[in-house]
């Protein structure tokens, strides 16, 4: 990519840089400016100037703060005064600087650049030499920025909190009643609670290596404890209407994101719903094949964006089609196909699943939310070790979904983390508590 400072030079130019090719055409015009510029005689070096310079603000951003010495280094080497006289009387040294600035390169460089830059080292075109520099400084800007950004997450991420935690508690002043449906929001939680075990461990053991699989804590009820009653509060969100009045009012600025968790949380049940109904009348062998089983998922996706206002029709819809694949799949295969019986069953039992209380669909839907709330207390890697049956088709999906819930309920409790412990002291007994406040999980 051409210096942007060059660019401005050339004013017929200024209003096709926008779009890709015309861009393309004006950077390449640049360069074969520079080069009749430097074969010129005596040589023009004004372009290679406003260059240098540029390479120049560029290598100092790269600098970290304490790298004093190198920047006392890059200014000597790089005085565009001297520079300028050398210009004037003809002998800049243009290759000899790039081989410097190079060199240089090799030094500021993330190793992922190294190659690139050792590539470099091979040119001995002045012009070409200079293009490849540009475009390699280009990209280590880009790696300065990313580890930027990344080194003040942290900060920014803390900042983030204490701030919204401080403006809803000037909210909470003036309106003291402002965490009522937060509080009936988790009441009813420990009240799910309290009539069905939960069916995942708890934090205080989740953090042992060797504790019980999310399975096997489906059969090992715990005490009722704050961040269960959390869990079990995130989750029946998800079961809500999230126009609902009553909203919590901690989760207010989370209800989009909610609601599209919400979204996608559907589309995978009937998603997997399919692919169960499906592969018990293809066999191992179709679903044996990732490839088979990717077009599958491929193909249902597309067709059920418009389930939620057309469920019979969307489902007819993938019915036909998937009966049709698993149909020509087998014959490709050289295996039987489905009878026509096996055919009008499967695309029976596949329209069965637009109706909400298709015992397939239940099923599926009940092990979707065992898996995310395993998510919520074990973490993701680990629930997707011991997936329910009928869930190992859509793992990368599942993962997908329950990573995006862990970091919504994550951030969410870090900050309204010190008003859920104060409510969840006035509905759990010291004797049920396993925790004295709520953790991020």
């Amino acid at each position: 990519m051409a210096p942007k400072g060059i660019l401005g030079a050339f004013p017929t130019a200024m209003n096709l840089i926008l779009e890709g090719k015309v861009k393309e055409t004006v950077h390449n015009a640049f360069w074969d400016h520079l080069k009749e510029q430097l074969s010129a005689t005596p040589p023009d070096f004004s372009c290679a100037l406003e260059l240098l310079k540029e390479i120049k603000e560029i290598l100092i951003s790269l600098l970290l703060p304490r790298q004093n010495r190198l920047r006392i280094e890059i200014e000597e080497a790089l005085d565009m005064d001297l520079l300028k006289q050398e210009a004037e009387h003809g002998a800049l040294k243009v290759l000899y600087l790039s081989k410097y600035v190079l060199n240089m390169m090799a030094l500021l460089c993330a190793p992922v650049r190294d190659e690139a830059v050792q590539k470099l080292e091979n040119i001995t075109d002045p012009v070409w030499l200079l293009r490849g520099i540009f475009q390699v400084l280009g990209r280590m800007k880009m790696d300065m920025v990313n580890y930027t950004i990344q080194s003040l997450q942290p900060h920014l991420q803390e900042h983030s909190i204490q701030y919204e935690r401080a403006k809803f508690q000037e909210l909470l002043n003036k309106q003291p009643s402002l965490l009522n449906h937060t509080t009936k929001w988790l009441t009813q939680a420990a009240a799910d609670l309290t009539m069905s075990p939960p069916t995942c461990p708890d934090t205080s053991d989740s953090s042992s290596v060797a504790g019980p699989s999310p399975n096997e804590a489906a059969n090992n009820p715990e005490p009722l404890s704050p961040t269960m009653v959390l869990c079990q509060g995130f989750l029946n969100l998800l079961l809500w209407d999230l126009e609902n009045e009553e909203f919590p009012e901690t989760l207010l600025m989370d209800r989009t994101r909610l609601q599209e968790l919400k979204s996608q949380l559907h589309q995978l049940t009937v998603m997997a719903s399919v692919l169960l109904v499906a592969s018990s009348f293809s066999g191992s062998v179709l679903f044996g094949s990732p490839q088979f089983v990717d077009k599958l998922k491929r193909i249902t996706k597309s067709l059920l964006e418009d389930f939620h206002s057309r469920p019979e029709e969307a489902i007819l819809t993938v019915s036909e089609q998937v009966s049709q694949e698993i149909h020509q799949s087998l014959k490709n295969m050289g295996l039987v196909a489905l009878s026509s019986d096996n055919t009008a069953s499967l695309m029976g039992q596949l329209q069965n699943i637009a109706k909400k209380e298709n015992c397939v669909r239940s099923v599926i839907d009940q092990r979707i939310h065992l898996f995310l709330k395993c998510c919520l207390v074990l973490g993701v890697q680990r629930s997707l070790l011991d997936l329910p049956g009928g869930l190992t088709l859509i793992e990368a999906e599942l993962a997908e979904l329950g990573q995006k819930f862990v970091n919504l309920t994550q951030h969410n409790q870090q900050v309204f983390g010190p008003y859920y412990t104060e409510i969840l002291k006035t509905l759990i007994s010291p004797a049920q508590a396993l925790e004295t406040k709520v953790e991020s999980v």
